[in-house]
């Protein structure tokens, strides 16, 4: 199947497991990748929405309930897998939040987009067998580098900060993991993918309202649609990328157009955090590289 720019391959008989997948783009990744013919499962918080969902998705695709806010949803999520998976897309996330706590006691942002998917990734990798997909943004060039003395930014959080640095922080993760699997010698890749400016329902859940409605207008009149922003997601699963690698729009300073392989910033590149990020992880998540 051919489809702006992606040619995408048969996938029959290979299972794809996406985190968020009811709505936006992992609603959209997954009727692209079930539409090839993969067994598509939705990780998803609320099951309801989540089986609607599926409802329109082509396949017969699955539902289980995963909380990443809490890991001890995340790690019923992962006792419960058995069997392959070709692809692990974590795509779920949260943005610009009023300050708050996850059941663990983590920053919202910092917990959810990067420590769930953290903790899941790793007590899941020893079933995958294609790639790990992670979802970043073009916004993680609003840190300058993780806040190592203050990660749950208890003194000076403020929305965008804090989705800067978990954003910041899902590139560091995808190259410290591709770091440990080429150590381990395997063949699974660690890749990453940003929608560029998406029409989601992201957008809507902002702290600050002017904030809010400048994102909302701009969802109308500059952002592509949400399946135009899956397709970097789809990329990075499919197409021939080197572990590590980043995908996102082409075009219009990297907001929209088809995609290709994106620029990170300075900081993303930085494999010395990068290794410090995932030591802290593993002793806030209680789990580590599994091979």
């Amino acid at each position: 199947m051919q489809t702006n720019a992606v040619s995408l391959p048969d996938l029959t008989g290979r299972t794809v497991v996406i985190t968020g997948a009811n709505s936006g783009l992992g609603f959209e990744t997954a009727r692209m990748l079930g539409g090839q013919g993969a067994r598509v499962v939705l990780a998803v918080r609320n099951e309801d929405k989540g089986r609607e969902a599926a409802r329109e998705l082509p396949g017969d695709p699955e539902v289980r309930r995963l909380d990443l806010a809490d890991l001890k949803s995340v790690r019923a999520f992962a006792e419960d897998w058995s069997g392959d998976i070709h692809l692990l897309i974590n795509n779920a996330g949260v943005m610009a939040l009023p300050e708050g706590r996850t059941a663990d006691g983590f920053e919202t942002q910092f917990g959810v987009n990067h420590l769930g998917h953290f903790a899941l990734t790793n007590l899941l990798l020893e079933h995958v067998s294609g790639r790990v997909v992670t979802l970043s943004s073009g916004l993680h060039r609003l840190s300058t580098g993780i806040n190592f003395d203050d990660v749950h930014l208890e003194h000076g959080y403020t929305p965008y900060r804090a989705y800067g640095q978990s954003k910041l922080a899902n590139l560091l993760f995808t190259l410290e993991l591709q770091n440990r699997l080429d150590a381990a010698g395997s063949r699974v890749l660690s890749t990453a993918a940003h929608p560029g400016y998406a029409a989601t329902n992201l957008q809507s859940h902002g702290a600050d309202p002017f904030s809010r409605n400048v994102a909302m207008f701009g969802n109308r009149v500059i952002a592509q649609s949400a399946w135009a922003g899956a397709l970097p997601t789809v990329y990075a699963a499919t197409q021939d990328i080197d572990g590590a690698g980043f995908a996102g729009p082409g075009g219009l300073f990297g907001m929209r157009g088809a995609p290709t392989v994106s620029s990170r910033s300075p900081a993303a590149k930085d494999p010395v955090a990068a290794e410090r990020l995932w030591e802290l992880s593993e002793e806030l998540t209680g789990t580590s590289f599994p091979l």
